[in-house]
């Protein structure tokens, strides 16, 4: 019998027990195995992939939906991964086409490498923001923050997701609420009237991802990052909005460098939701 050409496979939905050929197929791209991060993913959002003959999986990628469940008001795509062997196929567009269809008029978005951008454009995605990646060790100035931080509580959640809900512009509720098991540190900011910003931190290989990052002004998002890096020895490594000139400049003076710059993009909508005043950074830009 002979095999059936990769065009032909059909697209089904991924599960958690998926996570090893997930992780496979991110190692076989050059990726990090990242394998805490797609089980995050594939536990709070919809994976898509597509399964190989010969065993684990010719591609895949994971959907975040946010809002109501049964009208989601955003839709956040990431880990769109096919096998060296079957790229430059049309197997990664065909994927795609299948989420674009799937999820029917809900707007999407999706960060994009430089690589993968043309392919998003052509499927009628627009460049709407931009993010750096900065990754190194934080070295502390020694002067005080005038924000006051500390970690966060159970009976913090309640006032997290409304603050969250707010900035971001929908109910993020399944994915929050996972934060306190996926994050190694989960921290806010305060004054007297409530909590003014919150940040995590969560292991990837031997860094700590900072994100989501939410904050009140420039000088919180400081006093979180400076907050989480004083609780870990591993560098930092975060997404932040280039328009968030600023806190750029600080974390770079505080010692880490830009590794990538990447395309914030959308589908269905001229810009995201929320207030990116106050989104520094995303939980991650799988998830937005």
């Amino acid at each position: 019998m002979s095999t059936p050409s990769p065009a032909a496979l059909p697209i089904r939905r991924l599960t958690l027990r998926d996570l090893t050929a997930c992780a496979d197929l991110s190692e076989n791209r050059g990726w990090p195995r990242e394998e805490h991060k797609w089980g995050f993913l594939l536990s709070s959002g919809k994976g898509y992939g597509i399964d190989d003959p010969d065993g684990g999986l010719v591609a895949a990628c994971v959907v975040t939906e946010y809002g109501p469940q049964e009208r989601p008001g955003l839709g956040a795509i990431g880990m769109v991964l096919v096998a060296e062997r079957h790229a430059r196929q049309g197997i990664g567009r065909r994927l795609m086409r299948h989420v674009v269809s799937t999820m029917g008029t809900t707007p999407l978005t999706l960060h994009a490498t430089p690589n993968g951008r043309p392919l998003y454009e052509e499927l009628g995605f627009k460049v709407t923001g931009r993010a750096e990646m900065v990754r190194g060790r934080f070295t502390p100035d020694g002067s005080p923050s005038p924000v006051t931080t500390r970690a966060a509580t159970a009976e913090d959640l309640t006032g997290i997701l409304a603050l969250d809900e707010e900035v971001f512009g929908a109910d993020r509720t399944p994915l929050i609420i996972r934060l306190p098991a996926f994050a190694d540190q989960l921290r806010v900011a305060e004054d007297g009237g409530g909590i003014t910003g919150y940040a995590a931190a969560w292991p990837n290989m031997e860094t700590h991802v900072v994100g989501p990052l939410i904050a009140r002004d420039t000088e919180t998002a400081k006093a979180l990052i400076a907050s989480l890096a004083a609780h870990t020895d591993r560098p930092l490594r975060t997404d932040i909005d280039v328009r968030h000139e600023e806190l750029l400049t600080w974390v770079k003076q505080r010692g880490l460098a830009s590794i990538a710059f990447n395309s914030v993009m959308t589908y269905g909508t001229a810009e995201l939701p929320g207030d990116w005043t106050r989104r520094f950074a995303p939980l991650t830009v799988a998830a937005g």
